[in-house]
This record gives C-alpha cells, sequence and structure tokens, in this order.
C-alpha cells in the first residue's frame, strides 16, 4: 500500500507516518497544505490520501475540497479525511460521489491505534469507515417522514455498525449475536428502507447515508 499524508500539523502528520511505516505501509509524500497534497497525489498517484478537512492555504475546508479533486481525477485513490469535529455537512459532501474507497474519522480515533489502521485498510481495500461519532449523530437526526422509525431497536444498532463499516461477522461479535441473526437484520433493514437492490456493500452503507443526509 502507498499512502499521501496531507496534515499541517508537524507533529500529528509525523505521528500518522511513523505508525503507517510501522506497519510497513510505504509514506510516498508528506503535504502540509492543500495545493501541495493535490501536487503530490498527481505526482505519485498513490493507492490512499489521508488528509485532514481543514489545512492552509484556506485553513477552512481546503483539504476536504482537495479530496474531492482527487475522487474526480483519480476514482482509483482511496480517500480517507480526518476531522477535529463532527462536521456533518463535509460528511455529506465527501460522500455525496459515493461510498467505495472513502473514510471519514476524528482525529481523536488516531490514538485507538487498532481501529485507525483497520479503518485505513478497510479504505485502501475500497470499503468506507465511518467514525462511530458521525455515524451516531447523524442516526440522532429524525424527521417526521423519517424511515429509520419503522426499525426496531435491534435493527438500529446493526445499522449503525454498518455505516462505520464493519462486516457481518464483526457486527456479530460486537453484538455478542450469531452471523446468521445479523445477517436476518440486514434483510430486514434493507426491506424496510426500500432500498433498490445493488451489491451488499452499497446497501449496507447507503441504508444510513441516503435517508439521513440532505
Amino acid at each position: 500500500m502507498r499512502v499521501v499524508v496531507g496534515e499541517d500539523s508537524v507533529l500529528l502528520r509525523e505521528g500518522i507516518v511513523r505508525l503507517l511505516e510501522r506497519e510497513e505501509i510505504e509514506v510516498v509524500a508528506q503535504a502540509g497544505d492543500a495545493e501541495d497534497v493535490v501536487r503530490k497525489v498527481r505526482a505519485h498517484k498513490p493507492d490512499l490520501l489521508i488528509v485532514d478537512i481543514r489545512m492552509p492555504p484556506g485553513d477552512a475546508d481546503d483539504g476536504l475540497q482537495a479530496a474531492r479533486t482527487i475522487r474526480r481525477e483519480m476514482p482509483d485513490v482511496r480517500v480517507l479525511v480526518l476531522s477535529q469535529y463532527v462536521e456533518e455537512g463535509y460528511a455529506s459532501d465527501l460522500l455525496g460521489g459515493g461510498t467505495e474507497g472513502v473514510g471519514y474519522l476524528l482525529k481523536d480515533r488516531v490514538s485507538d491505534v487498532g481501529r485507525f489502521l483497520d479503518a485505513v485498510r478497510r479504505v485502501a481495500a475500497g470499503g468506507s469507515a465511518l467514525d462511530p461519532e458521525v455515524v451516531a449523530h447523524l442516526m440522532g437526526r429524525r424527521r417526521d417522514d423519517d424511515p429509520l422509525g419503522t426499525l426496531s431497536e435491534r435493527e438500529r444498532e446493526v445499522l449503525e455498525l454498518m455505516a462505520e463499516g464493519l462486516s457481518n461477522s464483526a457486527i456479530a461479535e460486537r453484538l455478542v449475536v450469531t452471523d446468521r441473526a445479523v445477517e436476518k437484520h440486514a434483510t430486514s433493514i434493507f426491506s424496510k428502507l426500500s432500498l433498490p437492490q445493488a451489491s451488499e456493500h452499497n446497501r449496507r452503507v447507503l441504508a444510513v447515508l441516503a435517508y439521513l443526509q440532505g
């Protein structure tokens, strides 16, 4: 796996780089501002870009805009963005182009080395990784016509873990149930939310995104 890391905080950037290199993940370039992120990705064509949302030169959502540019120009490059806070609009913006090979994590999650590395590998492999706090925030949004109101409490728990990007086996382990039980809950969720037939991965993430964003 070849990675470009974009982060304007030198300490955090170096920490991420050392963590990745310790796992024998090759960091081909580092960048401290959004414009350099785009240049480095164009030059190195990595498998994965890890980038902070807020970066110079504007110190606003420059990193996110760099990520969107990369996704548009080089769809084979996977993108994992980091954010200091839960910013729902940014999550919607990033995920609007699809959920495959995309991740959104809070920076605090980097300190949970196991989960951070799991997210890195999952996104690099074409999966998704949404921070549990982001998912919980989205799940907390309710509308009068909210289709989630038809879900049971257990189905909502399964849906939250799906949105994080966990596999059925991982969900079963987290909830201490059988894989078969998770499969039945997933089938029920897709049915209740009237999701169209698609790949299993897409339906799993769309079950949250399509109904809780926008």
